[in-house]
């Protein structure tokens, strides 16, 4: 994630942000500039002050313009807590939200605010500081602020024995160890295939770990020097002036990819610890796919990085349409035409399904429109495989639009049969 920071010179900020502040009423500075800081933190900045008026600051000194956080309210203790007791609230909630065990999104930025307040609550002229004037004071007292705190990497592996910690690696391993990408394949099916699975082999081209350097990046037999460009931090920053200030955009660093180490690259893999290779996976189509289903093959993906995990192939399918049986989820669909002296008098007629041609009786007097049903003549249930579906019969009644001299002959007298029935049955 990149972070950025408003800066600007302290002693033209103050005339810049009077004038404004004079100008911009009743709604004011900081609500007309919101998307770069607080009302909050407008106000500390407006308002720090000493007696004879001046900024708390040395000349020409910078300001990091940002809402005031809770440092306590971060690690849950009280003001007046102890060190003992900040120190084990810092343990406690470092543990939870370590990057290397905690996924979830947001953790790292709080792993990161829990390591920051720590740092100031823990130091006694720090923390006499922020209780007088918060984070702003630390600044302008020449103690850090948001961004200049020490690594929370290192603040935390100074506290617990990081040999203890069940795999948890610091700064130097996290930095290292990167998660290979998950990798994508489309697989076409035919309809069958979809409905009752099928074993497929597949090739793929992914991102595999180099044999030469075992994945290292290095050339066999040398060694590695810390990056001379973050100076082995991993991460660089970068600044662009704009008439509010300086913008300070922090990224990875593009000498060593973050991991803070220059090595002389493996002949191999040209230092990236991986090379392309292509691999045939053997596949097992479950029962029930569709059109848009998706499966997930664990560590077939792009190899990690310095010893990390690999990722993941997912592999989408899409299924060929029948040219006469139609799907609707688990169930199929098939429309059969008969004649209009079959639906009268009842029939007989073959009809196709997933399972092979089977005989469908077609009951006299059976109305256009009408569908039957075929139990269990349909899509196995994705994962439940014992389940299925039906096959939706829906029966046409094909009326002629010509009929021969004979018929017609027929139908009339048949016509004047049915005529006198109704009249005996009205006396």
């Amino acid at each position: 994630m990149q972070r950025c920071h408003f800066f600007g010179n302290l002693d033209n900020n103050y005339v810049f942000i009077s004038k404004c502040a004079s100008v911009i009423r009743p709604r004011g500075f900081a609500s007309s500039c919101s998307s770069f800081f607080s009302q909050q933190s407008f106000y500390t900045l407006y308002h720090m002050r000493s007696s004879s008026g001046n900024f708390h600051h040395r000349r020409g000194s910078r300001l990091i313009v940002r809402a005031e956080s809770d440092f306590y309210s971060i690690l849950g203790v009280s003001k007046n807590a102890s060190k003992s007791e900040i120190k084990s609230a810092y343990r406690k909630l470092a543990r939870s939200y370590h990057p290397d065990v905690n996924k979830e999104p947001g953790a790292e930025q709080k792993f990161k605010d829990i390591s920051n307040a720590y740092e100031v609550l823990s130091d006694d002229e720090k923390r006499s500081t922020y209780d007088r004037y918060g984070e702003a004071g630390l600044k302008g007292a020449g103690m850090g602020g948001q961004g200049d705190f020490s690594s929370p990497f290192d603040i935390f592996e100074s506290l617990f024995d990081m040999g203890g910690m069940g795999g948890m690696g610091g700064r130097g391993s996290r930095n290292m160890a990167t998660e290979g990408e998950d990798q994508g394949y489309n697989l076409v099916l035919n309809f069958k295939e979809a409905v009752f699975g099928a074993e497929k082999e597949i090739e793929i081209t992914k991102l595999d770990t180099c044999k030469t350097c075992d994945g290292s990046g290095a050339k066999p037999g040398t060694t590695s020097s810390r990056c001379t460009a973050c100076g082995g931090q991993g991460q660089v920053i970068s600044s662009a002036r704009t008439p509010l200030g300086v913008f300070q955009q922090v990224s990875t660093c593009p000498s060593c990819d973050g991991s803070g180490e220059i090595s002389t690259p493996c002949d191999t893999c040209k230092g990236d610890g991986r090379v392309r290779k292509s691999k045939k996976v053997s596949l097992k189509v479950p029962a029930g796919v569709d059109s848009g289903s998706r499966l997930r093959v664990r560590s077939e993906g792009n190899a990690g990085r310095r010893g990390g995990p690999p990722g993941d192939l997912f592999v989408m399918i899409d299924v060929l349409p029948d040219p006469v049986l139609k799907r609707d989820d688990t169930n199929i669909l098939y429309t059969c035409k008969i004649s209009y002296l079959d639906a009268i008098l009842g029939t007989t007629v073959k009809v196709p399904t997933v399972d092979g041609t089977v005989d469908l009786k077609i009951p006299s007097g059976t109305q256009p429109g009408t569908t039957l049903v075929m139990a269990k003549k349909g899509v196995p249930l994705l994962n439940k495989s014992n389940k299925r579906g039906d096959q939706l019969v829906r029966v046409q009644v094909e009326i002629p639009k010509r009929v021969s001299g004979e018929e017609k002959k027929l139908i009339e007298e048949l016509s004047n049969l049915k005529k006198g029935k109704v009249a005996s049955s009205a006396r």
